[in-house]
């Protein structure tokens, strides 16, 4: 009888070891895909910036500064590693500044503004953005996910056991980025 207890008790103690770990691998793939997503729509983004580079530059070619910065910018971005989240988020960061640069400088220029191939751009970019901003969202969930189950009691000795480790959020890093932009509309 003491036999088949102990013999419950370790197949019990198998079960929701294996249940543990099934579902730290679960949060572990739910917080890759997320970020796949997110680097997804970092892609788009830049493949539309040389393109939004490009039709703003035959309006403003005095800009070069800002035509300059941007493409280092995105190639910076190109240059970093896949899974370095905090890096890339800062990068990202310093790129979307940019743009808004970029764009401001397109806002001097009244026959940019109305140019149908300037606004697809435009309206692309504005779409990606959306886009990127709920694929970080999704992303920061999955890794809060992800994180409270490494931390967590009993599956934190699973998790040490096995090497899941807390997943960083992509949040910003430069804290220019979360001030509210100014605009400031130009009088004729």
């Amino acid at each position: 009888m003491a036999l088949w207890i102990v013999l419950i008790v370790v197949v019990i103690a198998a079960l929701a070891l294996a249940s543990i770990y099934n579902r730290l691998v679960s949060v572990r793939q739910m917080a890759g895909e997320a970020w796949s997503g997110i680097d997804v729509q970092l892609k788009r983004r830049a493949d539309l910036v040389p393109n939004l580079v490009e039709a703003v530059k035959g309006y403003a070619a005095h800009e070069r500064g800002v035509f300059d910065e941007v493409t280092r910018l995105r190639a910076q971005v190109g240059s970093l590693p896949p899974g370095d989240v905090p890096q890339r988020a800062q990068a990202e960061g310093a790129l979307s500044a940019a743009l808004g640069r970029l764009l401001a400088v397109a806002e001097n220029y009244p026959d940019l503004k109305a140019n149908a191939n300037f606004l697809d751009l435009q309206q692309q970019l504005s779409a990606i953005e959306n886009e990127l901003q709920m694929a970080r969202r999704y992303y920061n969930g999955a890794a809060r996910n992800q994180n409270v189950l490494v931390e967590s009691f009993p599956s934190n000795i699973v998790a040490r056991l096995f090497g899941f480790a807390q997943r960083p959020f992509f949040e910003l890093t430069n804290e220019a980025d979360r001030e509210v932009p100014k605009v400031a509309f130009n009088q004729p």
